[in-house]
């Protein structure tokens, strides 16, 4: 077709062109808009989404080959079933000229994405059913045909992706992407953050290929815009390049410091988590069976939480005395302490003496506190949080008969179980954790966990002779909002 049959838009126009292409070998109109919007007609009216669909295109003799990930719906459609699919699209400009405006105008809206060229990716053998490596072969044709560059390293041991996010060049990559549950991408966050450069280090997109067995943060991400947490789905997350911000926590023990992205339990979650470590073999079901043997062994832990509400939640707990609040107060620093302090983020930079403060005494079933929805695939522990809100949400089980209890874990996959008359659910800009013995046995404490790491193991609890990261006794929690990056779908 002749030069009357180009169209390239101006500024404000709808189409970039619109021309006679052959497409998958037959000749028919093609249209591409200024929003990456591919359209032709192929018996029926087929439309490609550059930016959701397209992974790259490459150029061979006169054809334009279009690689894409495309919806593919089961044939049967009662099933409501929705996967993806690999697909090439193959265009053939009827002339030169037209290939090379072509090659431009798809290049050029791929690049205004601004996508990642060059990945580094921590595998972790160890985490979930150990098939991370599996998963990872599953994930590499679709970043080959994006053409994503990457670096591949295996976790060897705990907190080995601490150290590797410590010590990297980042200067070389545009993003590091964890294939595991978790705790690796955890470890990555606190070695960015302990970084001399961490100011810079923490920016660093991250993106998460579920292989372990919770995959919360993952979960949360893709369910976010209604996305199945899938490898494809996650791995397509990544390629994309879309970027949001996520709050970070700072725990706080005396000189002691870690940092969080997902959630700390303490209680009944926290036992269930990590005392069902020893059924590992059976996968996410291991959680299900020791959750109903906990029930029935209930336990209830002494205790107390104080927290700065945020807007909204004033009514909670009861007012606390701020003359006595300094008696748990663990941020309090001379100066010159902070001077000789390690380098690295030291966590928000907010009095706590300016804040209102309130209290709720226990004995506690549960104490749980979470930055995204999503604790596990199965899990949606808070339905109300949001990514960088700047607050955590906190989930407090005081007391509840075991009949409701039971009925409560069965709520927690849609996340109903906050409306429970037996449940509060609040956010929280800061909180300290006083944990404290077993109501029955007093001479036995708690297990607290966060992101799948035990940060402290009382007396008398499972592998207590272990240790976790920081002692059995008071931790004061602040949030500091937007502080990491994540790959997420827009």
């Amino acid at each position: 077709m002749g030069e009357e049959s180009k169209m390239e838009s101006h500024e404000g126009g709808t189409l970039t062109i619109f021309e006679q292409v052959r497409v998958n070998g037959k000749i028919t109109p093609v249209a591409l808009s200024c929003d990456g919007k591919l359209r032709w007609t192929e018996n029926i009216e087929r439309c490609l989404d550059l930016e959701k669909e397209v992974l790259s295109f490459s150029t061979r003799g006169s054809k334009i080959t279009i690689r894409a990930s495309v919806v593919d719906w089961s044939e049967l459609h009662w099933l409501r079933t929705k996967g993806r699919r690999r697909k090439d699209i193959v265009l053939e400009p009827l002339s030169e000229e037209s290939r090379r405006l072509w090659c431009q105008k798809l290049q050029e809206f791929l690049d205004s994405l601004d996508r990642p060229k060059r990945l580094f990716i921590i595998v972790n053998p160890f985490g979930g059913k150990r098939s991370a490596k599996e998963i990872f072969q599953e994930a590499k044709p679709l970043l080959i045909d994006a053409n994503i560059e990457y670096t591949v390293q295996e976790s060897q041991y705990q907190f080995h992706a601490k150290e590797m996010a410590q010590t990297l060049d980042l200067s070389k990559y545009d993003g590091i992407v964890c294939v595991s549950g978790d705790g690796i991408l955890v470890e990555v966050v606190n070695g960015l953050l302990q970084r001399v450069d961490w100011e810079v280090a923490i920016k660093m997109p991250l993106g998460i290929i579920p292989a372990g067995s919770g995959n919360g943060m993952v979960k949360s991400v893709l369910d976010s815009v209604g996305d199945p947490c899938s490898v494809t789905n996650a791995v397509l997350t990544v390629i994309r390049g879309h970027r949001i911000s996520l709050d970070v926590a700072t725990i706080l023990q005396g000189e002691t410091k870690f940092f969080s992205v997902l959630m700390l339990a303490w209680g009944l979650v926290a036992d269930i988590d990590i005392e069902s470590e020893k059924f590992r073999w059976m996968g996410s079901s291991r959680m299900d069976l020791y959750a109903l043997l906990r029930i029935l062994r209930l336990r209830k832990y002494n205790g107390r939480i104080s927290f700065v509400p945020a807007p909204g939640f004033e009514a909670y707990g009861m007012p606390c005395d701020q003359s006595g609040r300094s008696k748990f107060d663990l941020s309090t620093q001379t100066k010159e302490e902070v001077k000789v302090q390690q380098h690295g983020y030291q966590g928000p930079k907010i009095s706590l003496d300016d804040l209102e403060w309130r209290t709720i005494d226990g004995p506690f079933i549960s104490v749980w506190l979470h930055n995204v929805p999503w604790g596990s695939e199965d899990t949606m522990a808070a339905p109300d949080a949001k990514f960088a809100d700047g607050y955590l949400d906190l989930i407090v089980i005081r007391d509840c008969p075991k009949t409701s209890l039971l009925s409560l874990m069965t709520e927690v996959n849609a996340g109903s179980h906050v409306k429970s008359p037996h449940v509060l659910y609040l956010k929280v800009k800061a909180l300290v954790l006083e944990p404290g013995q077993r109501s029955d046995e007093p001479t036995k404490g708690g297990i607290i966990d966060t992101d799948g790491e035990v940060l402290a193991r009382g007396k008398g609890t499972y592998k207590y002779e272990q240790g976790g990261l920081m002692a059995y006794g008071p931790m004061q929690i602040t949030v500091q909002q937007g502080l990491a990056t994540l790959y997420a779908p827009r």
